[in-house]
């Protein structure tokens, strides 16, 4: 078997530890000058057996197991009488021991990295009595280490970040391999460092594994990303050592080392002046190869004509300049406007000022194109005053616009009937002239807001608006009232010049000056003896007792005129009526009673008798709602709901019947046998209330005539049925009608049929069809051969 170069490595270093270790374990233990070791009696003596550490080289992979050592005792005479045993970590499971010999073994793979050293007891026992003929001792076997463990980057794999640009040396990030040989034995843990992949940006430390950039000026823009690969050797680097590799992924992050440039010098855009206000004329944007901060920027115009008109702001996302209108555009004023805008970054490193300065300049022109626009007036709003006396076709005010563009097209005006829906004024199509086209109520309305409309006459699509405020000025023409309905009571023990109630009036006008009432009793109240008047001076007035010994049965209620004048130009009064109610009051002067029919009750019944009469007379009511209901359920099976309104025409079937024999509800002998005598029967669906006479036979007559008389006797029993419903019986039959190659299936026409159609083999299908054998068969038992 061919060996590789390291592997033959390691086979010579093996077999070096091994040929080392095995002369050190083949020492067997040297007999001590001490007396011979009794076990009878207390007499103690030193131990005949001395003690050296056993090595083993880890991950032996023969096939015989591994000699560890001998143990010998002094005892022992070679004669076989003492045993060797072995206890402890392992014992019998890994290590094994001769009995006879005291040669120990290792019967298993032995891996130090999972256990550096093995603690055993040994002791000599005569074989013949089992009996220790020496005392237990402790050894300890060590594993030897050899280089059985590549380094590993526990960490791995790596990131990190340096800035662009940064200086040679610059520490970017330290990566660090663990290696689980025995660091106190031998080179196999001794690590160093290496870069396999990443030359020549970047270097690292062999001791430290700290990496460094290698070069200046590293550029994030021409490449921002480097793969680094980082290997550690054991044994401090020299063949035959075991290595292991991770990656390190190095990004460069940005620094503001590249000021904004304009692509072009200058731009042009076109914009119509109808354009409104704040809306986006244009976007410009500055390149800038940084990103995040160092590419922010902020923009503004440094110079120009339209340094009122425009304005630039930043978009913070695509970091463009918007450039928007401040002020309405018009091409008759200004057809273009120029503008000096600047683009600079917010945050500038003073490392790189030397890389020129960081902002730019460019010009923007904006040509403002002409745009047919409507008529503008000459003010937003106008605000006109009209009196509400004002006569139809009044002048109110005059509203004037214009056309803005070069052609100066006339104007026509008009109103906006969706703002004048009653239509209270009109406007001269050519002057703008308002009138009132309507009588004016200022109380039903103070102010009209309406619209004007001004029309280009050659492009009446192009219309124009104005708001008009129309106030409507007051006139004195609504005439005091009182100011709510008043509730007045007066106690019968009430004394003379005692208030009673105090009122107030309203009016619907308006006064500059505000409200002035004036108030008295009117001339034929004036005289009266039991109430007076006093004007408060202050929109109110009291009304006063002038006697006492009010009594309800003499007179319960008073009305008292009160006369109320405003004091408009010209003045406006009116006669407003209180009821003054006479009561019963306690001794607080509260109002207990107030009907004059409380004196009358006790002179006749009372209350309480009067609610027994009352409620017998209502029982009474209900007993004869109750007689009446029921006769009426009586003749209610007159009137049929759906579910029950059988009719002798009308069979509802509800499952699959039997065809003909299902004939409960209706006679079909009738139809079948024209020539015997029909019984009288009575109707099925009602109770009838009278008993007839037997309705007359049938004779054998022509079909045509015996359904007429069919039908006839149907109807006359209807008509003379008391029992019957008064409504129409609508009676409804099948027929197929003429001309059906297969002719009539029907029974009903069956009779009358001149078919020679044989149907005597329907005598030959069951019983089931014997019915329809005996109607169409021609037997000598047919009914109607």
């Amino acid at each position: 078997m061919k060996l590789g170069k390291v592997e033959f490595c390691h086979f010579l270093q093996i077999l070096a530890l091994f040929l080392c270790v095995s002369g050190m374990n083949q020492a067997e233990l040297s007999r001590s000058r001490s007396k011979p070791y009794f076990q009878s009696g207390r007499t103690r003596t030193k131990r005949s057996w001395v003690w050296n550490q056993f090595f083993v080289l880890e991950e032996y992979m023969g096939t015989d197991p591994l000699y560890v050592g001998k143990l010998h005792s002094d005892v022992d005479k070679g004669d076989g009488s003492i045993k060797y045993i072995l206890s402890g970590e392992g014992a019998s499971s890994i290590f094994i021991i001769d009995e006879n010999t005291g040669d120990i073994h290792a019967t298993k793979r032995l891996d130090r990295e999972e256990q550096a050293y093995y603690t055993l007891r040994a002791q000599a026992l005569d074989r013949l009595t089992n009996k220790p003929v020496e005392p237990e001792s402790e050894f300890v076997i060590k594993i030897q280490d050899i280089n059985d463990n590549e380094p590993k980057f526990l960490d791995g794999p790596y990131t990190a970040g340096v800035p662009e640009m940064s200086p040679v040396g610059t520490s970017v990030v330290q990566v660090t391999a663990t290696d689980a040989d025995d660091p106190t034995y031998g080179n196999s843990a001794r690590v160093v460092y290496s870069i396999l992949q990443g030359q020549p940006y970047f270097s690292v430390e062999p001791k430290t594994g700290v990496i460094k950039t290698a070069l200046p000026n590293m550029d994030r823009e021409a490449k921002d990303q480097y793969l680094l690969v980082i290997q550690a050797k054991d044994m401090v680097g020299q063949n035959g050592g075991l290595s292991g590799t991770t990656s390190v992924t190095v990004t460069l992050t940005d620094v503001n080392d590249n000021p904004p440039r304009f692509p072009r010098r200058s731009y042009q855009y076109n914009v119509p002046e109808s354009l409104p206000v704040a809306s986006v004329v244009a976007r410009i944007k500055a390149a800038d190869a940084d990103i995040g901060p160092n590419a922010e920027m902020e923009y503004k115009i440094v110079d120009g004509d339209g340094l009122g008109v425009f304005k630039i702001s930043v978009d913070k996302d695509t970091q463009e300049g918007i450039i928007t209108i401040q002020k309405e555009l018009d091409y008759e004023a200004k057809t273009s406007y120029t503008l000096r805008i600047e683009a600079a970054n917010m945050y500038v490193d003073p490392r790189f000022l030397s890389l020129g300065p960081f902002s730019d300049m460019t010009t923007v022109k904006i040509i403002v194109e002409d745009v047919d626009e409507p008529p503008v007036f000459t003010s937003r709003l106008y605000t006109m005053v009209v009196s509400e006396a004002a006569k139809v076709g009044t002048i109110i005010g005059t509203v004037a616009a214009h056309d803005p563009d070069a052609s100066n097209s006339p104007v026509r005006y008009s109103i906006d009937r969706n703002t004048d829906l009653e239509r209270y004024f009109n406007i001269d199509a050519n002057s703008g002239v308002i009138t009132t086209a309507k009588s004016l109520d200022r109380e039903t309305n103070a102010v009209h807001n309406i619209t004007v409309l001004a029309m280009e006459s050659q492009n009446p699509a192009q219309i124009g608006r104005g708001y008009v405020a129309i106030t409507i000025l007051d006139i004195n023409d609504n005439a005091p009232e009182f100011a709510m309905e008043y509730e007045t009571t007066v106690c019968e023990n009430a004394q003379p010049g005692q208030v009673i109630q105090k009122i107030s009036a309203i009016d619907k006008d308006d006064p500059p000056n505000g409200h002035q009432f004036y108030f008295s009793l009117t001339a034929e109240a004036a005289n009266n003896h039991n109430f007076t008047l006093q004007d408060n001076k202050d929109n109110t007035a009291t009304v006063l007792t002038r006697r006492n010994g009010f009594r309800r049965q003499e007179q319960s209620v008073f009305y008292l005129p009160i006369f109320i004048v405003d004091s408009g130009s010209p003045s406006l009064s009116s006669t407003n009526t209180l009821t003054i109610r006479v009561c019963d009051c306690d001794a607080d002067g509260i109002a207990q009673t107030c009907n004059a029919e409380a004196y009358i009750l006790p002179a006749g019944l009372s209350t309480g008798a009067l609610i027994a009469i009352l409620a017998c007379v209502l029982t009474l009511l209900v007993l004869v709602l109750l007689i009446v209901t029921m006769r009426r359920r009586k003749k209610e099976p007159l009137i049929f709901d759906e579910e029950r309104d059988i009719r002798e025409n009308i069979v509802r079937y509800d499952d699959e019947g039997g065809g003909e024999e299902d004939t409960e509800a209706f006679d079909m002998a009738a139809l079948r046998n024209l020539n015997i005598i029909r019984d009288t029967k009575t109707r099925r669906d009602v109770t009838p209330e009278i008993q007839f006479l037997s309705r007359p036979t049938f004779k054998s007559i022509p079909d045509n005539v015996i359904f007429r008389e069919f039908i006839w006797e149907r109807l006359k029993e209807a008509d003379v049925d008391p029992c019957a419903p008064p409504y129409d019986s609508l009676q409804t039959y099948a027929f197929e009608g003429n001309g059906s190659v297969a002719e009539s299936l029907s029974s009903l026409d069956s009779i009358s049929s001149n078919s020679d159609q044989n149907y005597d083999y329907l005598s030959d299908w069951g019983p089931r069809f014997k019915r329809l054998a005996d109607m169409y068969g021609t037997g000598p038992d047919c009914l109607y051969s």
